[in-house]
This record gives C-alpha cells, sequence and structure tokens, in this order.
C-alpha cells in the first residue's frame, strides 16, 4: 500500500497524466517513450479532430432535425430520420472515443507504474506481445461492443426519441415534410389529453394485463393438471398421448392460429355449421366467435390455451419425476386422498421449481404477437378503431403494428413500446437476478 500510495505522489506520474490528458498518447511519445502506441493513440484523436466538423454536423441536424424546404425537390430535402440517426450515431462515436481516451491515460498510468515497480523499461517496440497479453480481453470484446453500440443500442434510442416527436402521418413523414421535437406531448395525449387516445390506450393496456395473466395462468394449470393426470394414472399407452398432446406445441403458431381462425369464422366457420347441423342453433343466430369483443377475447385465450399448455405440461411432468417417491408412499400410510397429495406434495414442489418459468412466461405472453394477430388480426371493430385502429382484442403490440404499417403513428407507437419496456424490464431484470450465474458473480 505504501509503495502504491509513493506511486501516486510521484511528480512524473503526475506529468504523464496530465500530459495524456493534453493529448491521446502524448505520454507514452514523450515520458514512456513508447512510440508504437504513442502514435497509434495519437491517430485516433487526429482521426477525431478531422472529421470533428462533420461529427458537430450531425449532431447538429440531430438538434434541428432539418428545415422544411417545400421549393426544392423531394430527393433534395432534409430527410429528419436520417438526421436522427445520424445524430445518435456520432454521439455514439463520441462515447467510443472518450472511452478511448480514458483508456489511453490508464494505460500510460499502469505503463508508469509497472516500470517504477519492476524497473524494467519497455520501449513499446513489444507492442504485439502486449496486445496478446494484457490487451487482448479488450480487443476480444472490442467486436461485440461495437456490434451491441450500433446494432442494439442506436436503434434503441433511435426508438425512443421518436415518442418525443411528431413523426406521424399525414403532415410530417419525410422527406415531402420534416418532423419535429415536441416534448412530452405525445405522453400526454396518451395519458389523459385526448379523450379518444387515453381512453384507447387505457383499454388496450388494461386487455394486454388481463391476457397476459389469463394466458399465463390457464395455461399453467392446464399443463399441471394434465401432467398429473398422465403421470397418476397407470396408462399402457402414455407415450402415445403425451403424443398427441404436444402436437398444438410442435405446429407453427402461425399455422395453428390460421386455421382456428377460419373454424370460428361467423358465417362459414365449421364449428357454427356443426352446432347449426345438429340444429343447436338458428340460421339466423350464427354465434360471433371472433365478432363480438368479450366472446373474442375469451376464444382467444381458450385457443392459446389450447396452444401453449403442453409446454408446461412436459415442464412440471419433468419436475414431478424428481420428487421421491417416499414421500407419496408416506402421505398414502398416513390416508392422504389424491387431492391432498397433490395440494400439499406435488404443487408445492413444481410451483417452486418453475415460478420463475412462470414470470418468463408471463413477460412473453404481454408481447404474444403472433396468438393474437394471426388469430382475430385484433378485429371486432369497436367505438374508437376507426380513429386510433386499435381493434377489440389488440394488445399493445399488436396496436403498435396497427399505428405504424395503417396510420403512420409512429410517435404513439414510440410511446406504447416505452411503456412495454417499463412493464416488462422488472420481470427481466428480476429473473436475471435470480440466476445462478448473476448470484455468483460469473459475470
Amino acid at each position: 500500500m505504501a509503495a502504491i500510495s509513493s506511486l501516486r505522489a510521484d511528480p512524473v506520474r503526475h506529468k504523464i497524466k496530465w500530459t495524456s490528458i493534453l493529448f491521446m498518447g502524448l505520454g507514452h511519445l514523450i515520458h514512456l517513450k513508447q512510440y508504437v502506441k504513442g502514435v497509434l493513440f495519437a491517430l485516433i484523436e487526429i482521426l477525431f479532430i478531422v472529421f470533428l466538423p462533420r461529427i458537430a454536423a450531425k449532431i447538429g441536424g440531430l438538434i434541428t432535425l432539418g428545415e422544411s424546404q417545400p421549393d426544392l425537390p423531394v430527393k433534395l430535402r432534409d430527410h429528419s430520420t436520417f438526421m436522427m440517426i445520424d445524430g445518435i450515431v456520432m454521439i455514439a462515436v463520441i462515447f467510443i472515443f472518450i472511452v478511448l481516451y480514458a483508456l489511453s491515460v490508464q494505460s500510460a498510468l499502469s505503463d508508469y507504474d509497472e516500470r517504477k515497480l519492476t524497473g524494467k523499461s519497455a520501449s513499446g517496440q513489444n507492442i504485439f506481445e502486449e496486445l496478446a497479453n494484457k490487451s487482448f480481453p479488450i480487443l476480444g470484446l472490442m467486436p461485440s461492443i461495437l456490434l451491441v453500440i450500433f446494432f442494439i443500442v442506436v436503434p434503441l434510442l433511435f426508438s425512443v426519441l421518436v415518442a418525443f416527436t411528431d413523426y406521424s402521418a399525414p403532415e410530417h413523414i419525410p422527406p415531402n415534410n420534416t418532423v419535429n421535437w415536441v416534448g412530452l406531448t405525445n405522453f400526454k395525449t396518451l395519458f389523459g389529453g385526448d379523450n379518444i387516445w387515453s381512453g384507447a390506450f387505457g383499454r388496450v393496456a388494461l386487455w394486454t394485463i388481463l391476457w397476459g395473466a389469463a394466458a399465463t395462468v390457464t395455461c399453467y394449470a392446464g399443463g399441471i393438471i394434465m401432467a398429473t393426470v398422465l403421470t397418476q394414472l397407470k396408462i399402457r399407452l402414455l407415450p402415445v398421448f403425451r403424443s398427441i398432446y404436444i402436437l398444438p406445441y410442435a405446429i407453427p403458431i402461425v399455422v395453428s392460429m390460421m386455421i382456428w381462425r377460419n373454424l370460428l369464422n361467423g358465417s362459414f366457420g365449421i364449428i357454427n355449421r356443426t352446432l347449426l347441423q345438429f340444429g343447436w342453433i338458428e340460421k339466423s343466430a350464427m354465434i360471433p366467435w371472433l365478432g363480438d369483443p368479450t366472446l373474442a377475447k375469451i376464444v382467444c385465450i381458450v385457443v392459446n390455451l389450447w396452444a401453449g399448455f403442453p409446454y408446461f405440461m412436459l415442464l412440471t411432468m419433468g419436475t414431478m419425476t424428481s420428487i421421491s417417491g417416499d414421500q407419496y408412499e408416506a402421505a398414502q400410510i398416513d390416508g392422504a386422498s389424491a387431492y391432498q397429495t397433490f395440494r400439499y406434495i406435488t404443487l408445492p414442489q413444481v410451483l417452486y421449481q418453475t415460478m420463475p418459468l412462470i414470470i418468463m412466461s408471463f413477460t412473453f405472453n404481454i408481447n404474444n404477437f403472433g396468438a393474437i394477430f394471426f388469430l382475430t388480426g385484433g378485429s371486432p371493430i369497436v367505438s374508437d378503431t376507426t380513429t386510433t385502429s386499435a381493434g377489440g382484442t389488440d394488445i399493445l403490440v399488436t396496436w403498435i403494428y396497427q399505428l405504424t404499417i395503417n396510420l403512420l403513428k409512429y410517435n404513439y407507437a414510440s410511446v406504447i413500446s416505452i411503456c412495454i419496456f417499463l412493464v416488462l424490464a422488472p420481470f427481466a431484470i428480476y429473473n436475471f437476478r435470480r440466476t445462478k450465474s448473476f448470484k455468483e458473480g460469473e459475470i
């Protein structure tokens, strides 16, 4: 500790620190005589300075988002969305430059400290050996970090920033027109500023939560019931029944939902035709399976149960096999009924093992685009559908699709996306904190 304190109080070290801060790589060149490393760091700053006017112009474009130029041809007008993306990319470039600048200063200080402690003078000619040893982790992670920044962080920032603009049809679609910053106006509109839009948002958000909870609970309950039946009953053809029950899960969701959509068609669907053939309904009173908002929501939950319970059935069957048979024998000796055995032995242990997966299933169902879109398409139409494009069974993620494809209301879609993130992020963080790798500090 004393040696480290003396190093930090060293006036030479202080000079190296401020020289490296003054210009990238200067400390390596002047004080450490590490010419290769110093030149490489200096080239980075020189390139940054050369491109600084262009970077500043792109940042300025992000701030203004262009100017309206109706007299110019469309191809020559300012494209606000491109300017926004370019500005975000330049911010990412500045961030990377700052990180590299900090690494250059840290590199100069650590090289000096190592020289003082070991007494060896590093000339900088062993740059490749150093890259293969000390700097290898940074170099190995650099491609992944760059990919994350430019292909994940930049698009996410763009999606978030759109929520603070008026990027929507018909007046603010580039390149014909420019996009403007509007602050929190879109949030105010969806959260109470406009009765139609706020009412649609509240209705869809409430149904999204109910859908996520109902879809998760029904699939889990159906799966655990079928798993209990198959494991408790002594059925000789158990593998056959297991294969039959897994078929709905094995069929692609697009195919199965489109088939159910045709089966449940109110006019020519097979289900209504069958009921009509048996005389259980009248031809003038066909059941509107997907035409009534309330009935359509119930149908969505039931059809999703048919498609989703096999996953939990297989999951809970695997968990049940790990339960010791001695517990069931003890319960049988004590005179416990089958229900009591399930209630006090099977269910608690299965819930303990599968609770994180239940939470993950809830977050998945919140964004389960296919189950809703390919079954109902968001229909039926309700009172505000013409204005907001939100149908009676639309959940938030399908409403985002309707807003962007049909109405071109990218600003409102961005606001809804932020809301979905704020709802799902705590669940994702909770599940992540429960993982073994997080608890043991492996990542």
